[in-house]
């Protein structure tokens, strides 16, 4: 039985994220500041961190700044959905994912049975190189396969290729051309239109909503690149 530490002002929020979570067969521990969240964390295994950001006496990220000090267990930080500022010094100051609200809690089961499981093979700290992880995305390049969620996506070998390229270099824009010659290996002549073709594919399969992806993402004028 794994522990999940569940932390969050809103006390209806946190009885319902238990009842979730204790359906899958967690154990819950509940705390309602960050300064509970720690002397939580403190005197128990905890296995993952679902924590909001917004909240009174010590905020989620100051918290998960104390908790990264000393332990690189998942923490999944929950935001408003128009918060993207925090969205991003929650990503870049250690959190794993993060979810908005209101949140899906079938899509946020999944985030947190990933995470879990992704802490328990490689928790100790030793990345394995051939393995690329975000969110609920993972890449194993030893079995060349793909999970969303823990669930295996098929991709083409195009395809892979691509979300290979940009995973490997997180937050970096590549043009069309850079994208087809890493991939092609070919001329680049009317590239645009293949490769848009193939991200649109990618979309469909990895983002929960294609039509407003969080993960392969579009720089007008630029490029793709893959965002945490």
């Amino acid at each position: 039985m794994y522990n999940v530490l569940v932390c969050d002002d809103e006390k209806d929020i946190v009885s319902a994220l238990e009842i979730y979570l204790r359906s899958d067969g967690y154990e819950v521990f509940t705390a309602y500041n960050g300064r509970e969240a720690l002397e939580i964390m403190d005197r128990e295994e905890i296995q993952l961190v679902l924590m909001d950001i917004m909240m009174p006496e010590m905020d989620g990220i100051e918290t998960m700044c104390k908790i990264r000090e000393k332990s690189n267990v998942p923490v999944i930080l929950k935001t408003e959905k128009s918060e993207d500022t925090d969205k991003v010094l929650g990503l870049t100051v250690g959190a794993d994912d993060y979810v908005t609200k209101p949140f899906n809690p079938v899509e946020l089961q999944a985030r947190v049975k990933s995470q879990i499981r992704r802490y328990m093979q490689l928790g100790s700290g030793q990345m394995v190189q051939t393995k690329l992880a975000a969110g609920g995305i993972e890449l194993d390049d030893k079995l060349k396969e793909v999970t969303l969620d823990g669930e295996k996506v098929n991709l083409t070998r195009t395809e892979y290729d691509i979300l290979k390229l940009l995973m490997e270099h997180p937050g970096e824009v590549f043009s069309p051309t850079q994208i087809y010659e890493a991939v092609w290996h070919g001329n680049p002549c009317g590239v645009e239109n293949t490769v848009a073709v193939h991200i649109r594919h990618l979309r469909e399969k990895l983002e929960y909503d294609p039509a407003n992806p969080r993960y392969l993402t579009v720089v007008w004028g630029r490029g793709y690149r893959f965002s945490r």
